[in-house]
């Protein structure tokens, strides 16, 4: 009896261990691992820069759109028609919030391509990711009521930031300094805002104070 039961023990570990086996295989089959590192953050270079093309068009049509109604607004002020100059001051103002953010983040986007371009080896990775996960989330809290579609293919690339940060501090064993990361994120930011200023300065020309009805107001400088 003692014999027969060790056999049959001798079998059900044998038996497990078979299953184990085809447990782990059948895991790896169907949850393959992911694509390595370098092959994801050029893939999410490809995704940006479809997303940056999108925000110039967008920044175009725009610009289009403001030109259009600043036109017209400039008629309406001529021939004292403030009911309507007001109108078009009103929307003008609207489609140039709009376009601030859009060229703000396109600004944005720009330096974190650029960063992700240089990555080179691990401990670059480390260095670079974080600023740029910092980065993208901003763009794409900023976004998501303007152009709702790059915002939402913005949350899916931080994901996949996400995932490459982890993981290669997993393989280095660096810590991922979140004080450091969110303060150059922020420059970067920053210096995106300075230059969307600039760039909203050389592209929607400011409508003459003195001919717009009073407590009409379309701002050129960004209120955030």
């Amino acid at each position: 009896i003692v014999r027969w039961l060790a056999l049959a023990k001798n079998l059900v570990w044998e038996d497990t261990g078979k299953k184990s086996i085809i447990t782990r295989i059948e895991s790896k089959l169907h949850h393959p691992p992911p694509p390595p590192m370098r092959e994801r953050i050029n893939n999410v270079l490809h995704r940006l820069k479809i997303q940056l093309d999108k925000l110039e068009q967008t920044a175009d049509r725009l610009q289009s759109r403001d030109k259009e109604l600043f036109g017209r607004c400039v008629k309406a002020m001529m021939v004292k028609d403030e009911a309507r100059a007001a109108m078009y001051a009103n929307e003008i103002a609207e489609i140039r919030k709009m376009a601030r953010i859009t060229i703000r983040s396109q600004l944005a986007l720009e330096q974190v391509t650029m960063r992700l371009e240089t990555v080179e080896e691990l401990g670059d990775m480390m260095v670079q990711m974080g600023p740029v996960v910092g980065v993208v989330k901003a763009i794409n809290g900023q976004l998501a009521g303007v152009i709702p579609e790059v915002a939402g293919e913005l949350e899916s690339i931080n994901d996949v930031l996400n995932g490459v940060v982890l993981e290669a501090g997993d393989v280095t064993g660096q810590p991922y300094n979140i004080k450091v990361s969110d303060e150059t994120a922020k420059n970067v930011l920053n210096e995106a805002n300075a230059v969307a200023e600039q760039r909203m300065k050389d592209r929607f020309p400011e409508l003459p104070a003195e001919l717009l009805p009073s407590g009409i107001r379309v701002p050129q400088k960004s209120s955030l």
